[in-house]
């Protein structure tokens, strides 16, 4: 795995060249960070810029990384990873997925509600060019990610990269330009 904690960073690593998401100067937010396969991939790209990750579950210190053991929907999360930036934040990539219970239905509306909740959330604190970033599994959600994505963003994608296993029902949505 090249030193990635997870496999999901090859996934985060072709949304990045695909899409052309970051510059070296940015401030961006790793939901659902642990075990850090993202953060790393973030940590590398950002040089001048921080990367703030947050979850509720501990992660291993990563380098040029500020970690943050906590719910992001709780305001006084959301306090803290504002305190590490000057204004607001330029990407927040998630990706989330509550533990599988079997049931298609219920793991597709379980992940999806996370998708939402953080896109809500970086509606909040994106800057106006900024991206937004998650995962999801592919279900009856999908028509509710999208409405809210058409809302909040000038553009967004949904995209499964190659690196997903092809038997997975994950995708991810990729938004950029808040409109307000």
């Amino acid at each position: 795995m090249s030193g990635y904690r997870s496999r999901s960073a090859y996934k985060l690593i072709e949304i990045i060249k695909k899409f052309g998401l970051l510059n070296i100067k940015n401030n961006v937010l790793d939901l659902g960070s642990s075990p850090g396969g993202w953060s790393q991939v973030l940590a590398e790209k950002i040089i001048n810029g921080k990367v703030i990750s947050v979850d509720l579950k501990p992660m291993n210190k990563i380098k040029n990384n500020i970690f943050i053991q906590g719910d992001f929907t709780d305001t006084k999360c959301q306090k803290k990873i504002l305190s590490f930036v000057d204004g607001r934040i330029d990407g927040v990539f998630s990706d989330m997925a509550n533990n599988t219970t079997g049931s298609k239905s219920l793991d597709s509306f379980r992940t999806g509600s996370l998708c939402l909740e953080s896109m809500k959330f970086s509606a909040k604190i994106l800057n106006k060019n900024g991206c937004f970033v998650s995962k999801f599994f592919m279900g009856e959600i999908f028509l509710e990610i999208k409405m809210e994505a058409e809302k909040l963003f000038d553009e967004f994608r949904i995209f499964k990269p190659d690196s997903s296993k092809s038997y997975s029902k994950e995708s991810y949505i990729i938004c950029k330009k808040l409109i307000n």
